[in-house]
């Protein structure tokens, strides 16, 4: 598939670039989607949830009150979980969240999300922009240009730009990665992405 190329201004360049229809235009696979997202929303859990069990507890280890006779249930120690300030039954411990998928799998589900976004046009191609220096009001002025200012937006750069990346860093709504840092929740989470042209080089090899 062929998509017009624009400038930062959001107007025509009056060039086209080809798109590679084994990554743009592939029937999802919905299920490979569902398990790449997964995966990133699992390993950005820090997993140091921890509550005090009943050995945990600092307390008097004494019998609070006899076994037999007082016509109630039978107590050894306060630090039982049946009263309040004891342990925890089965309370959260320290895990890691984190899970293994095939690297096909996530290849997958990487073509499925950018194919899901370009049957819906919300991919655009731009030419490639530099700034002289790190200034928020210049990527603004890139975002304005393009129409997306009041939207998610996701920039995919060819290579790392120091100076379009601390640009945008301050901006809520706008996330600049490269091409190599490309993920399927990155892609459904926003409304536009905005490929530069040296990306597209190595997403069409994905």
């Amino acid at each position: 598939m062929k998509v017009e190329v624009l400038d930062i201004h959001g107007k025509e360049t009056g060039r086209k670039i080809e798109l590679s229809d084994t990554v743009f235009a592939i029937e999802p696979n919905d299920h490979a989607v569902y398990l790449d997202v997964k995966q990133h929303l699992a390993n950005k859990r820090q997993g140091t949830h921890k509550s005090k069990e009943r050995a945990e507890i600092a307390g008097s280890t004494r019998k609070i009150k006899k076994q037999k006779g007082t016509g109630t249930a039978r107590a050894g120690s306060i630090k039982s979980p049946v009263f309040r300030g004891g342990g925890r039954i089965f309370g959260p411990r320290p895990r890691n969240y984190s899970f293994k998928l095939n690297k096909s799998l996530k290849r997958l589900a990487r073509k499925s999300a950018l194919s899901i976004q370009a049957k819906d046009n919300n991919i655009l191609v731009v030419e490639d922009f530099n700034f002289d220096a790190p200034k928020t009001k210049n990527f603004v002025a890139v975002l304005q240009g393009l129409g997306v200012e009041n939207k998610k937006s996701l920039f995919v750069l060819g290579d790392l730009n120091n100076n379009v990346y601390l640009s945008s860093r301050n901006l809520k709504r706008a996330k600049t990665i490269t091409n190599s840092g490309l993920s399927t929740y990155e892609v459904l989470n926003a409304n536009k992405v905005i490929l530069l042209e040296s990306s597209l080089e190595g997403i069409n090899q994905i």
